[in-house]
């Protein structure tokens, strides 16, 4: 039994959980929903519209004259109004959506937090539409178009659709190699050798390559829509943050398989000094 074999053992074995936990993050409501990709608040959308004096749509005057009063109810009122929720946090293989409790409105009293009601069916290579969503549960008679919602939001996430499925992809791969040099992990510890270390440590590697990249794709998908959508939503009401416990998930799972192949070098070296060594002492002894 090699002991120095545990260190990289249980660097694969966290890398794999959280590389594992980055998949199925929100998976069903409550979920560690905390590590979503990204949250759009639409707390605020149709605020903006709703205070003007003039709104040609019959039904958002309606809306507007059955909430009007205190300015902050009207805030907290406007999106269950609308008959949308007050959040949307996209994740790898769905969406949840729910309400900020007890108001979306922060203050020296009141600090919101998601309350999650439901999440979509998990789907492979899944690509998260707000537009799409937001409109199907926009009430009857109203539409996007009605609240100004900005065609670039739209742009934006349509131009990461490809990026977020090559994503889903890598974190498959990255999983399984992880899986597989967990595996090769107890057997190197147990019944470890060169072959084996070297084994684990292309294994380390490919781990690290496929989460890595996909580190890097959902860093920039997250930079690309949450900057999109704060420059041309913020007017009307709906703004984008990035899911930071999602990404510290995913480089921690990165540097973890990177410190495990630097690891598994150091055993084939270590493997190979000891052969070195034996074949010395063996010469040594025949020649004393």
């Amino acid at each position: 039994m090699r002991f120095t074999a545990i260190f990289p053992l249980l660097c694969t074995l966290v890398a794999f959980i959280l590389s594992l936990l980055c998949i199925f993050a929100g998976s069903k409501t409550g979920y560690i929903e905390e590590a979503d990709i990204l949250t759009l608040n639409t707390s605020m959308l149709g605020r903006l519209r709703l205070n003007t004096s003039k709104n040609s749509n019959s039904l958002l005057n309606s809306i507007e004259n059955s909430i009007k009063g205190e300015v902050n109810n009207l805030i907290a009122d406007v999106a269950q109004a609308l008959n949308i929720h007050d959040f949307y946090s996209a994740h790898l293989l769905n969406y949840c959506e729910g309400y900020y409790s007890p108001s979306p409105i922060a203050n020296a009293t009141v600090d919101p937090h998601k309350n999650v009601t439901r999440c979509s069916n998990h789907t492979a290579m899944f690509h998260f539409d707000p537009t799409s969503v937001i409109q199907k549960e926009l009430k009857p008679g109203i539409n996007l178009t009605d609240l100004q919602w900005p065609s670039a939001i739209k742009d934006a996430v349509h131009a990461v659709k490809v990026a977020s499925r090559a994503m889903f992809v890598l974190y498959c791969i990255g999983v399984a190699a992880a899986g597989l040099a967990l595996l090769g992990a107890f057997l190197g510890v147990f019944s470890g050798g060169r072959i084996a270390a070297l084994a684990n440590n292309g294994l380390a590697l490919l781990a690290m390559m496929a989460l890595g990249i996909a580190s890097a794709i959902v860093s920039a998908i997250m930079s690309k829509v949450v900057h999109e959508v704060n420059k041309h939503g913020t007017d009307v009401g709906v703004t984008a943050s990035k899911g930071k416990t999602f990404l510290g998930m995913t480089w921690a799972a990165t540097g973890l398989m990177f410190v495990a192949a630097i690891a598994w070098i150091y055993e084939f070296v270590a493997f190979r000094r000891q052969q070195t060594s034996y074949v010395f002492e063996g010469k040594t002894g025949r020649h004393e």
